[in-house]
């Protein structure tokens, strides 16, 4: 019992955030759909539903996925979070086709709902907490992308680093960015209904929801999907190249692999040192070598195998669009 209360203290803390918010803000306004009836606050009530379901999930998962390596599965699991981004992102799938199914029966069938006051004190309450997970969600991708934060211009700026950002952290982000416009949204639908009698506002303010739940769905999915098959990070392989590279004790690269495994970085080395060097030099070298590279943002483990001089230049010190196919040609 011990052990999973440590591994669950190791969890995505912004999921946990937003799991816990988004629970309030989905009794709110399933409090407010069935004293109103508001089309658009059904939209929004399953929106923060699927959030809080999914994010729940992926805080558990990011909590497992930093358990130790056992002797049945040496490898660790790590694509564990994969697995429950994917899991999660079906969730929201099925909540979107309901979103949008509700907004088409209502843009078809227009009616007046009443409460006025009710859905915009609760979409609004929804609107300032969803924006301050959306907040903590910006400062940790700054983390994840190892740049210190910069107060609250960090929003619109953690936009160009969230390719860096784990799965977890990206699936919250990406989820409360929809949450908020969506809150928006069903919100200036209310007012458009209350005020100018567009009853379909309703509807077609669903509709757009449940369409950006989708689209985050789509990205999520494919994304989450490549880390569970395992994909290269290129970006670390030219760096680890380069470190390679201008390495003095290093001659040639014939080899190097980074493949990322939910968040979490695995690294094969193949590189060849002088012949003249004795073995207890070599070992020295790698040590070095596997020192300098575990330091490395990301990095869970290193497989270094040196090897002698055979005079054949494996390494051409430019980019090489073979890389993926034949592992010979390192980018610069």
């Amino acid at each position: 019992m011990t052990n999973w209360i440590q591994l669950l203290k190791n969890g995505n803390k912004p999921a946990l955030l937003a799991a816990i918010v988004n629970v309030i803000i989905a009794a709110l306004k399933a409090g407010a759909f069935f004293l109103t009836g508001n089309v658009a606050m059904f939209a929004e009530m399953m929106h923060s539903i699927g959030d809080a379901a999914n994010q729940l999930f992926v805080y558990v998962g990011s909590a497992l996925s930093k358990k130790a390596p056992t002797p049945k599965y040496p490898n660790g699991f790590g694509r564990i979070v994969n697995l429950v981004c994917l899991g999660a992102v079906l969730i929201v799938a099925i909540l979107s086709y309901e979103t949008i199914v509700g907004g088409i029966h209502h843009l078809l069938n227009p009616s007046e709902s009443g409460g006025l006051w009710i859905n915009l004190a609760v979409l609004g309450i929804g609107i300032v907490l969803e924006s301050f997970v959306l907040y903590k969600a910006s400062k940790e991708v700054f983390h994840d992308a190892g740049i210190e934060h910069v107060g609250l211009s960090s929003y619109p700026k953690s936009f160009k680093h969230l390719k860096k950002a784990k799965p977890p952290t990206k699936l919250v982000f990406m989820e409360d960015l929809v949450a908020t416009s969506g809150g928006l949204i069903a919100f200036a639908a209310v007012l458009l209904a209350h005020f100018f009698g567009w009853f379909a506002a309703e509807g077609v303010a669903s509709i757009i929801i449940g369409v950006m739940m989708f689209y985050v769905v789509g990205k999520v999915f494919l994304e989450n999907a490549r880390g569970a098959i395992g994909e290269t990070d290129e970006e670390m392989l030219a760096h680890i190249a380069h470190l390679l590279a201008d390495d003095q004790d290093i001659v040639d690269i014939q080899r190097v692999e980074v493949v990322k495994e939910g968040e979490f970085l695995h690294v094969e080395i193949i590189a060849e040192v002088a012949t003249s060097n004795t073995v207890e030099y070599v070992l020295n070298v790698k040590d070095r070598l596997l020192t300098t590279i575990l330091n490395q943002k990301g990095i869970q483990d290193v497989i270094i195998s040196l090897v002698g001089d055979d005079g054949v230049e494996s390494w051409t010190g430019t980019n090489s669009s073979n890389l993926t196919e034949n592992r010979k040609k390192l980018p610069e």
